[in-house]
């Protein structure tokens, strides 16, 4: 659980996670200056009791939310902001579907990407990045979103050791929320296929956030240029599958 500076909204995510019935443990990605406070730690061990793995960190980096974590027990990794909740139902549904595909990444935010025909210079293609509304529109997507994902704690230690330091100080340094789409681009580079976006119902706890700021998509937009730079090519795979639980819904 990725957190900075929201205690009443890291309490009451943690809460709500905690009583998920599949959950092994719980690792706080803890990126400020200064340690949790003792009453924070005290409340948070009280509530987790056996369940705490954390918090961790020392640095104020964006890449801390994907830092190596060792002697996990489990494969699976569920990364989640502390300011979304999803029912336990529905996190348990997306575990078994990432269950049936590993390798992937399956989540509830999907995003999407295209390239800019009108933007190309010298035979060098420029992508745009695509919101919830060109998902909704289009029905296809390439990437979804670690604010809310499954994927194999393997890809924690490529994300540590292999992926590019230029990248990695690129994100600390631009703060432009771009991990995100790092991992999104490191999954597909490893696997030359597409996530999975799952259906859930998502409750923001917290205020709004950077999405909403202006300039976000061309930063975002940047950040996919960048990387692509990087990799040597355009690794992410759009798809237009979406795993519904049938169990639950009226239209399917």
């Amino acid at each position: 659980m990725n957190t900075w500076k929201r205690y009443d909204l890291l309490k009451q995510s943690i809460a709500h996670y905690a009583s998920c019935s599949e959950l092994d443990s719980i690792h706080i990605v803890w990126s400020e200056p200064d340690p949790p406070s003792d009453p924070l730690v005290a409340h948070l061990n009280r509530i987790l009791q056996s369940k705490s793995r954390g918090p961790s960190n020392k640095e104020d980096s964006l890449n801390n939310r994907f830092k190596e974590i060792k002697d996990l027990k489990t494969d699976a990794v569920f990364s989640i902001d502390d300011d979304v909740v999803f029912p336990c139902s529905s996190v348990e549904f997306a575990f078994h579907v990432w269950q049936s595909a590993p390798d992937n990444l399956v989540g509830f935010v999907p995003r999407a990407h295209w390239l800019e025909q009108s933007m190309q210079r010298d035979n060098n293609k420029y992508y745009s990045y695509g919101g919830w509304w060109s998902v909704w529109w289009t029905g296809t997507y390439s990437m979804v979103l670690s604010k809310a994902a499954f994927f194999h704690k393997k890809y924690l230690r490529l994300y540590t050791n292999e992926m590019p330091a230029s990248l990695k100080d690129y994100i600390t340094k631009n703060r432009w929320n771009c991990e995100d789409i790092a991992m999104s681009f490191l999954v597909a580079n490893a696997t030359d296929a597409p996530p999975v976006w799952v259906k859930g119902k998502i409750f923001e706890i917290g205020s709004t956030g950077i999405s909403s700021l202006g300039g976000h998509k061309d930063r975002r937009s940047l950040c996919i240029n960048r990387f692509v730079a990087e990799f040597g090519r355009m690794p992410l795979v759009s798809t237009t599958v979406k795993a519904i639980d049938s169990r639950s819904s009226w239209f399917w």
